[in-house]
């Protein structure tokens, strides 16, 4: 083994572990295009949903079947048609997507069931129920319009697909619906995902798609959707965390989807899924290879995520952030960047925190120790994770930490540092003498670390 790979392995891993236990014992569903199939990505898709079957994690899989019907009605000589978004699903078209869809039942199946040595499927156990699950009614006639066999979901058996991933298993839910009298209807795999984590209350939602998430560029100018849509497998940034308001408000400015890679095709269902009462609805790139475990085991993710409030605060701590703060900092202690403060003192200057917090989990923070008869304040303990540094988080950090500090009518702000010297001179502090420090302070002041003071003057 190398010898450097403890070094990266074990600290990343580290940062993976509170994604782990966040999410253990949760309930996903997945809305799975049939796009991420025809590319040949399934098996490595099935792969990294085995590994967090094997976390812990419930998994619903709603997949879809778009390309795998066109290819049948080729087949046939026949042209799909469609009206107002939705396929107008006749006879002919009905009888090949139940094909395409039996044929996709057995592939994924299959996937579940590979086994081979040094694969992550080697020793997973993954069973995968399917069956009557939902209930559908026809779309029926819209302005004229018979869309005969096309449905939308009626009814989700939540407690049947509940009991069945409480055991262990993991369901699959095909684009297929029928009605109380027998008929089949052909649904859309966003219907059936959205409705599926509606009425499981799942903890989230994940379509995984052909768009790479929500551009930032469409959400700050939705009239010129058209062309930017165009850009979506160039460079454009992605809207990593949008508010529930806004998805709503994008929503109700852009024009009604007719592709996939229209932005409010995927995310009207989201705003819907949301609304409903799920918490987190993602919107991710099936092209990027472990995509799936990126956005859900990692600080930042892949795509873009849908929340009703947002998940990312910046605040005064309280004492249930202690163990957080502890586990944040112990690093930098280990290497000295940081004193070493153990939890008394962490417990009893809790208040003088101020704490990074995203999705309950602890990501930066810093002390604020006011000296009111010098007035002015040391800023100490400015620790950002190693996962989420060069994001500007102690930038923002800083900002609220001069903020406390003007509140309470102090002049200057100061900081005593071994190793980012540089960092703060270049946000406006200055090094002074460590004569300069409150008396009150240097009685404090370590000669044998040899801390570098800086000032800054707040205006």
């Amino acid at each position: 083994m190398d010898l450097v790979f403890p070094h990266t392995f074990v600290p990343w891993f580290r940062s993976v572990a509170p994604h782990i236990h966040a999410h253990r014992g949760k309930t996903f569903v997945v809305g799975l295009s049939g796009e991420l199939i025809a590319a040949g990505k399934l098996e490595s898709f099935v792969q990294d949903l085995a590994l967090m079957h094997a976390m812990g994690i419930k998994i619903v899989l709603a997949h879809g079947f778009r390309p795998q019907l066109e290819e049948q009605l080729r087949a046939k000589g026949q042209t799909s048609k469609f009206s107002h978004g939705m396929r107008i699903t006749d006879s002919v078209a009905l009888d090949c997507a139940q094909e395409a869809a039996g044929q996709l039942r057995y592939e994924i199946e299959a996937a579940f069931s590979l086994g081979l040595p040094n694969t992550p499927m080697s020793g997973a156990l993954v069973s995968v129920i399917s069956g009557n699950f939902v209930t559908a009614r026809p779309v029926g006639i819209v302005d004229g319009v018979d869309f005969m066999h096309t449905g939308l979901v009626r009814k989700i058996d939540a407690m049947s697909v509940r009991r069945a991933i409480d055991t262990g298993a993991m369901v699959m839910l095909s684009p297929f619906g029928f009605s109380h009298t027998g008929e089949a209807f052909n649904l859309s795999m966003e219907d059936v995902a959205t409705s599926a984590a509606i009425a499981l209350q799942a903890d989230k939602l994940i379509f995984v798609t052909e768009v790479r998430g929500i551009l930032q560029s469409v959400v700050q100018a939705p009239d010129k959707a058209p062309e930017l849509e165009a850009t979506q497998n160039n460079d454009g940034e992605i809207d990593q965390e949008l508010a529930l308001r806004d998805a709503k408000r994008l929503v109700a400015t852009l024009p009604n989807p007719l592709q996939p890679t229209d932005t409010a095709f995927y995310l009207q269902h989201a705003v819907k899924a949301s609304e409903g009462g799920v918490e987190r609805v993602h919107i991710i790139p099936f092209r990027v290879d472990g995509a799936l475990l990126m956005e859900v085991f990692t600080h930042d993710g892949l795509g873009t995520m849908i929340v009703d409030e947002k998940l990312e605060s910046l605040r005064e701590a309280t004492h249930v952030d202690v163990g957080g703060i502890l586990q944040l900092i112990e690093p930098f202690e280990k290497d000295g960047t940081l004193v070493k403060r153990d939890r008394t003192e962490i417990e009893r200057d809790v208040e003088q925190y101020t704490v990074l917090e995203h999705d309950g989990v602890i990501f930066g923070c810093a002390a604020l120790y006011p000296y009111p008869e010098a007035g002015t304040a040391e800023m100490a303990a400015l620790t950002v994770s190693p996962t989420v540094q060069s994001q500007g988080d102690g930038e923002r950090i800083l900002k609220r930490i001069e903020q406390r500090a003007k509140a309470m009518g102090l002049s200057t702000l100061f900081v005593l540092t071994t190793r980012t010297m540089h960092w703060f001179i270049k946000r406006g502090f200055a090094p002074v003498d460590a004569s300069w420090l409150p008396e009150a302070r240097k009685r404090h002041y370590k000669l044998d670390r040899r801390s570098q003071v800086l000032v800054k003057h707040l205006k």
